[in-house]
């Protein structure tokens, strides 16, 4: 009356959600591709396919689409803005491939240059920079240079 239930008989929790990155393989598309000279770069939109992975690194993305568009430099290739789609499987960002590193620098706003890490950081602190504005708002004209050191 009793049954004994083997191990190999349940069913195992590790379904497609529990994959290594070997066991599936991503696939990038670009859409709305624009080659733009003004600002010496191609511009597209990136659609990553990756069923069963929560994520794919930028870095990994960044090596496939210096391949598929024959990039030198990888450090050319600017990716941002990632969204996965609900339920996952798909993520899409955007994607900036600069002519050179000194274009990437001249176009690309400071911000982003911080988080790619080829800017510095602002130093000095929020704190400090409030009390010097505060302190600038008290002064009139040149004498506001002085404030500042």
């Amino acid at each position: 009356e009793h049954m004994a239930v083997l191990v190999s008989d349940v069913p195992s929790r590790r379904g497609p959600l529990h994959q290594t990155m070997s066991d599936s393989a991503v696939t990038i598309r670009t859409k709305k591709f624009i080659t733009n000279r003004l600002l010496q770069r191609k511009q597209f939109v990136c659609e990553l396919i990756h069923p069963g992975l929560a994520g794919v690194s930028k870095t990994d993305v960044k090596e496939k689409i210096a391949k598929m568009y024959k990039v030198a430099d990888p450090s050319c290739i600017l990716l941002y803005g990632f969204k996965v789609a609900f339920g996952g499987g798909r993520s899409t960002g955007f994607g900036l491939i600069y002519d050179s590193l000194a274009a990437a620098k001249k176009f690309e706003p400071k911000y982003r240059l911080t988080r790619f890490g080829m800017g510095a950081a602002k130093t000095q602190a929020r704190k400090q920079r409030k009390e010097r504005k505060n302190r600038m708002k008290k002064v009139r004209g040149i004498k506001k240079t002085k404030t500042t050191k």
